[in-house]
C-alpha cells in the first residue's frame, strides 16, 4: 500500500468504469469491487456504468474515443479484448486504442445445465445432443464471449449440434437458464458459484485443464470424454484506458489495483468466486493480451465464424 500511497497523481473530477457487459457478471463485479476501493482511497466519485451489446464491443469503443486523462475505464474480458479482434470483420478499435492498466481475476468457465436435463455428465448431455440435433439451446454472454466460443468448440469437439441464444452478458442468460427457458450454458465459474452451490443448476465440468479447488468434485472438460482431451478455455477481467494516458495516472491506478488485489478480503471473496488474483504491471498485461489475441484468433479461424458488428 506504501507504493501506492506514494504516488502524486489524483483525478481531478468524478471517474467512471464502464462496463462492456449487463450488470451481475464478473466483468460488472470487478468495476464494482474497484469503484469502492478508489473511492474509499480518495474520497473521489466513481460511477459504474453498463453498457451492453455488440458482444462488448460497444462500449469498449467508447472507452477507445474517451479523453486520456485516466477519468474513463472499461472493465473488461476475453471476449472484446481479445476474441472479437478475429471475430468481428469491421471492429471499431484496434489493440493499440487502448493503454492495459493490470489485470484483475482469472479462471474457469463452467458448464451448467438446468436441474431437468437428464444429464449428470457431459457424456450424458453430448448423448442428448447427438440423439437430437438441434433441440437443446444453449445461452452466452454474448456473441464472441468466451461462453459462446466455449460452447462452439466443445460442440464441434464432440460432432454435436444446439442452438445458440446469445444475450447482452451472462446475467441474463442465467435468469433465462434458471427459469428453464434454455438448457446449457457455459457461465464464467465465478458468477454460476452461488447457483451450483444452492443446485438451482446442475454443474457438469469446468474448462480449465485442471479440476478447481473450489469445486474440487467437478471434473475438467478433458477429463471427461476422449474426444475432448485438447479442451482448455480460461477466462480473465482486467482493467483497460484509453491510448495515451498520463504515466502518473497509469502507474497510480496500476498500484491501487495492486494493493486491492493483495488484501485478504480480495483474495478469499476470489476464491469463493472460484477465481484467482491475476496483477500485471501494464507491460505484462499488454503483452499477455498480445498472446490472447493470438491463441484466440487461431481458434475463430478454426471455427470459421466471422460477423460484423451491430
Amino acid at each position: 500500500m506504501r507504493s501506492a500511497s506514494a504516488q502524486t497523481w489524483r483525478p481531478s473530477g468524478p471517474m467512471r468504469i464502464l462496463v462492456n457487459a449487463a450488470p451481475g457478471g464478473t466483468t460488472d463485479i470487478m468495476a464494482r469491487i474497484l469503484a469502492g476501493h478508489l473511492q474509499q482511497r480518495w474520497g473521489t466519485t466513481v460511477v459504474v456504468e453498463n453498457k451492453g451489446g455488440g458482444g462488448g464491443t460497444i462500449a469498449t469503443a467508447e472507452i477507445a474515443r474517451a479523453a486520456p486523462d485516466m477519468l474513463n475505464l472499461l472493465s473488461t474480458n476475453i471476449g472484446p479484448s481479445s476474441i472479437a479482434y478475429s471475430l468481428f470483420r469491421n471492429l471499431p478499435y484496434r489493440p493499440e486504442s487502448f493503454q492495459p492498466v493490470s489485470n484483475m481475476i482469472r479462471g474457469p468457465n463452467v458448464l451448467v445445465v438446468h436441474p431437468s436435463v437428464p444429464a449428470n455428465s457431459v457424456a450424458d448431455l453430448v448423448g442428448l445432443l447427438r440423439r437430437d440435433p438441434g433441440k437443446l439451446t444453449y445461452g452466452t454472454a454474448g456473441v464472441g464471449q468466451s461462453p459462446h466460443l466455449s460452447a462452439a468448440w466443445f460442440l464441434q469437439l464432440v460432432n454435436a449440434q444446439a442452438v445458440p441464444s446469445h444475450y447482452r452478458g451472462s446475467a441474463p442468460a442465467m435468469l433465462d437458464l434458471l427459469g428453464g427457458n434454455i438448457q446449457f450454458m457455459f457461465d464464467n465459474l465465478s458468477t454460476a458459484m452461488p447457483h451450483v452451490r444452492s443446485g438451482r443448476v446442475r454443474a457438469l465440468a469446468v474448462t480449465s485443464a485442471e479440476r478447481n479447488p473450489a469445486l474440487p468434485d467437478l471434473p475438467a472438460m478433458r477429463e471427461t470424454m476422449p474426444e475432448l482431451a485438447e479442451y482448455e478455455v480460461n477466462t480473465w477481467f482486467g482493467i483497460m484506458a484509453p491510448a495515451g494516458v498520463p504515466a502518473d495516472a497509469l502507474r497510480t491506478v496500476n498500484l491501487e489495483i495492486k494493493a486491492l488485489l493483495e488484501m485478504p478480503a480480495t483474495i478469499a471473496r476470489f476464491a469463493e468466486m472460484g477465481g484467482v488474483p491475476a496483477y500485471g504491471t501494464p507491460d505484462q498485461f499488454a503483452a499477455f493480451i498480445r498472446g490472447e489475441i493470438e491463441k484466440w484468433g487461431a481458434v475463430v479461424r478454426r471455427e470459421g465464424v466471422q460477423l460484423d458488428v451491430t
